[in-house]
């Protein structure tokens, strides 16, 4: 089933917004692409039928204004630190759950009924971390919001690709430290392509069977973050002694890693990761088979810029289809 139209963005500029915009444009769709600063979005202006507009979306009118012409919304905001909070802390409430309800508010006003919001696979109101309550917090506002609000939930797992923060870390501290001391070294992850998620989100928009589901989005295999760390290091060609740390180690580290001014861990996150970030039943919907990490990984790691990619995707979609 095909469908087009204008869609909302939010959250476009980023890592993950940057592979959604390039399949829905290629898909037919035009994106509109909000963001506080012209500069994060630039990298998407080689995208046809891309518009970037320089807003606040926590601003209820700016939001308004936004959705006005817009067909479906796709939100893919999401936060990886606060400061502790109970439930959750400040930044937490702010952009998974705030934020989400705005949406579906502005949604009404408007009157746009599509939505498909991007949580994350463990999303759980009784979860032990502030992220991981906040993300079902987020869900609850988008489900309960009005009952014409056509929304899809998608939760993926652990995103990789071009670009992520996630194994191009490992592969940068591999090649820094032959000794890397890890937290939560036992956690189970089942990692996704980027391209795969772009590709379910696309999937959702035109298939009317995706209205009020919720989706895990997940890869085909399950690693330990070891694994993972080690996978990443092999790709430059390092092979680093993993030093897995007790709990009480683990939270020490994580509580340094705080203070960095852009941490590379915390203990919410060591409290998330007590519990597996697994799929339960098919890893993508729609019977999409996804892609393994190493058939994929090996052609990026170390560095494929996002505009180099936006580009090629272009030169394969000259006109948007």
């Amino acid at each position: 089933m095909s469908r087009t139209g204008r869609v909302l963005l939010i959250g476009g500029s980023g890592f993950v917004g940057s592979a959604v915009a390039a399949r829905l444009v290629a898909g037919g769709w035009t994106v509109r692409v909000p963001t506080r600063r012209f500069n994060r979005a630039r990298h998407l202006s080689v995208l046809p039928t891309t518009e970037i507009v320089e807003a606040d979306v926590f601003n209820p009118q700016t939001l308004d204004r936004l959705l006005v012409g817009v067909d479906a919304v796709v939100n893919l905001v999401g936060v990886l630190h606060s400061a502790p909070g109970v439930p959750y802390g400040p930044a937490f409430e702010r952009a998974h759950v705030a934020l989400p309800k705005a949406i579906a508010e502005a949604c009404r006003r408007v009157g746009v009924q599509r939505v498909v919001h991007v949580s994350a696979l463990g999303a759980d109101v009784n979860g032990p971390s502030e992220y991981q309550r906040s993300k079902a917090a987020g869900e609850a506002a988008i489900r309960n919001a009005r009952p014409e609000l056509q929304w899809t939930l998608l939760r993926p797992s652990v995103i990789f690709g071009a670009g992520d923060r996630f194994l191009n870390l490992f592969a940068r501290l591999s090649r820094l430290a032959p000794i890397l001391p890890l937290a939560g070294a036992d956690a189970r992850f089942q990692p996704v392509w980027v391209e795969d998620v772009a590709e379910v989100v696309y999937a959702c928009l035109a298939r009317d069977a995706s209205i009020r589901q919720s989706y895990p989005v997940a890869g085909p295999q399950v690693y330990t973050l070891a694994e993972l760390v080690r996978f990443a290091a092999a790709q430059v060609e390092r092979a680093p002694w993993i030093v897995p740390l007790p709990d009480g180690l683990a939270r020490v580290q994580a509580r340094l890693m705080e203070c960095l001014p852009e941490p590379l861990m915390s203990r919410d996150n060591l409290r998330s990761m007590h519990v597996d970030n697994v799929a339960e039943g098919a890893p993508l919907p729609f019977g999409l088979t996804p892609h393994p990490m190493e058939a994929v990984v090996p052609g990026y790691l170390g560095g494929t810029p996002t505009r180099r990619r936006l580009l090629e995707a272009r030169r394969r979609h000259p006109k948007g289809h």
